[in-house]
């Protein structure tokens, strides 16, 4: 990687020079020599064009598939092109929020639009900068609603199984207790349990994982009741036609943003979002950008309310997060910005609708929905095999659902896919089953 390093052979003598040594290795002096690697046993380097042709073959490895009909937390939808068009310019590559905001005006201004189309989109009263993925997000929620005589975040066992651990390994690491509320018929079951004193929130998943739509305002209610917040964890394309998380009471509301213009692209990076009311608004981790006026009146854009503890008093912080997805979050800003209310809406419709098409195909092929009820644009059906089935639709170039056991699967649709693959991959079930 030497070449690589925009310092000069002169400059980084002159600097060893000016720290009394010779050479790069005497600064590792200090190191007992068994913990150094002498020597590297590696290939030669390669030309460019050599890199390129290595790379692309690994890369022809990938499998990507024309129909996808799974979801489980990541979705494939369309993104128009003007979103990686905009993205992609150099001057707005960043993955980090900056510290300078006099000569920062066009990020900071990207993530306060972004904060702005959050809040529409939940209807909260205020939004942060972003955190790493919406696992997150869930699990910093649960941090914002404690406090000395409330300690307990009880979590409704239907949500993503993925963002439940992450919230028990937070919660192992601050003390806080995690109780799972059971689920009845794919819904969360809040009466199985009961919210004591100790109650610091009540955190439930809409859609839940199983596609299902909670009976929110319910459970918000119930949770206001004890006296504990509420926390939403929400599809952010659901949010175009479902009612808001202010809507049905909600304090906090989270989610992944990984629908809204970012690739699936093999695990991430992810955007977690972030939003409350106004009570709660000072406990929101990480970073928050504000509209002001200079001294000339003239408009600009700064980092603001951020509690300093989490730089330089660690162990008072309620969360350590300090940064954010400045470049994630910005392709959700410019995603929505394209789609507009409308066209969500439209990605939101289409999606339902398909998903309930195809639920209706393979109760026809005869594979049975596994829950009642309303349910957005996932579904969970019964399964004798479901190994055989999915390896006939990938065997056609189709990725079907998630295998949930030994005698379910959980599937997705949205509004990528037409309604000749639907029939296509229902005529392939029903022809295994």
């Amino acid at each position: 990687m030497g070449t690589y390093i925009p310092n000069t052979e002169a400059q980084r003598k002159a600097m060893l020079s000016a720290v009394g040594a010779e050479c790069v290795e005497d600064l590792y002096a200090a190191v007992p020599r068994e913990m150094l690697v002498e020597a590297l046993d590696l290939p030669a380097g390669c030309s460019e064009l050599e890199v390129r042709q290595k790379v692309t073959a690994m890369a022809a490895k990938n499998r990507v598939y024309a129909t996808v009909l799974r979801g489980a937390g990541a979705y494939r939808h369309f993104i128009p092109a003007v979103v990686k068009s905009v993205v992609s310019r150099e001057e707005l590559v960043t993955a980090y929020t900056p510290y300078q905001a006099e000569v920062s005006q066009g990020i900071l201004q990207s993530i306060f639009e972004y904060q702005t189309m959050i809040c529409a989109l939940t209807g909260m009263d205020v939004s942060n900068a972003s955190v790493y993925d919406g696992s997150t997000a869930a699990a910093e929620a649960l941090a914002m609603c404690r406090d000395r005589k409330r300690n307990k975040a009880y979590v409704s066992a239907c949500a993503d199984p993925q963002t439940i651990e992450v919230m028990r390994t937070y919660c192992f690491g601050s003390g806080m207790e995690l109780e799972t509320i059971p689920e009845k018929d794919g819904r969360t079951d809040l009466s199985a349990v009961t919210l004591g004193a100790d109650a610091a929130c009540v955190y439930i998943q809409q859609p839940n994982y199983y596609g299902n739509i909670e009976d929110a305002r319910a459970i918000g209610e119930a949770a206001h009741a004890a006296g504990a917040k509420f926390i939403m964890g929400c599809n952010p394309i659901a949010l175009a036609v479902l009612e808001t998380p202010a809507a049905c009471g909600a304090d906090v509301a989270v989610g992944e943003a990984q629908p809204l213009g970012l690739d699936i692209a093999f695990g991430g990076p992810y955007l977690g979002f972030m939003a409350a009311t106004k009570a709660m608004f000072r406990k929101l981790p990480g970073r928050i950008v504000g509209q002001t006026h200079d001294v000339d009146g003239q408009v600009g854009y700064v980092l603001t309310l951020t509690a300093r503890e989490q730089h330089i008093r660690r162990e008072k912080a309620s969360s350590n997060i300090c940064s954010n997805q400045a470049l994630c979050a910005f392709t959700a800003g410019v995603y929505m910005t394209a789609m507009g209310a409308q066209g969500m809406r439209q990605a939101a419709n289409l999606s339902l609708s398909k998903a309930h098409y195809f639920a209706g195909e393979l109760e026809k092929a005869g594979l049975k929905r596994v829950h009642s009820g309303e349910f957005f644009h996932e579904f969970v059906t019964e399964c004798k095999n479901p190994d055989k089935v999915l390896r006939r639709l990938d065997e056609a170039g189709i990725l079907g659902g998630l295998p949930l056991g030994e005698d379910r699967i959980l599937w997705c649709v949205t509004e990528l896919v037409s309604r000749e693959e639907l029939d296509r991959a229902a005529a392939i079930i029903k022809e295994v089953c």
